[in-house]
């Protein structure tokens, strides 16, 4: 059975398996014995700041936000792809300094479509 090519294959599917259920299967033990379910009214009242709710809590939110958040990070996570160009500049070919120029490009692009779709916009 060890001979087999699977093996190890199979191995590190089951570990990884355990590794993601057996926390899931410890918290749920933990909540089932230490923390019982105990429902009454006050538990299952809404609480807000210790004052009676008024109205819905139902807020909208926006969600420009969220591109924002999301732009940021492209651009950030591109930046960091920039440093070892940048660090190694002098001593890469000409293909490389062509790939990081279409690189470039590219980003530039993605900038361009956000701004003609007025994702940049705050109002």
């Amino acid at each position: 059975m060890a001979s087999s090519p699977y093996f190890s294959l199979a191995v590190l599917f089951v570990a990884a398996l355990g590794f993601g259920l057996a926390p899931l299967g410890l918290a749920w033990l933990w909540a089932r014995v230490f923390s019982p379910p105990k429902p009454n009214p006050t538990k299952n009242a809404i609480y807000e700041c210790g004052l009676v709710s008024k109205g819905d809590a139902w807020v909208q939110f926006r969600s420009a936000y969220y591109l924002y958040g999301i732009i940021f990070l492209i651009f950030d996570v591109e930046a960091v792809f920039l440093l070892p160009f940048a660090v190694a500049f002098t001593g890469l070919s000409g293909a490389a300094c062509a790939a990081m120029l279409v690189f470039v490009l590219l980003l530039v692009e993605g900038l361009a479509w956000a701004w003609a779709k007025g994702v940049l916009t705050w109002a």
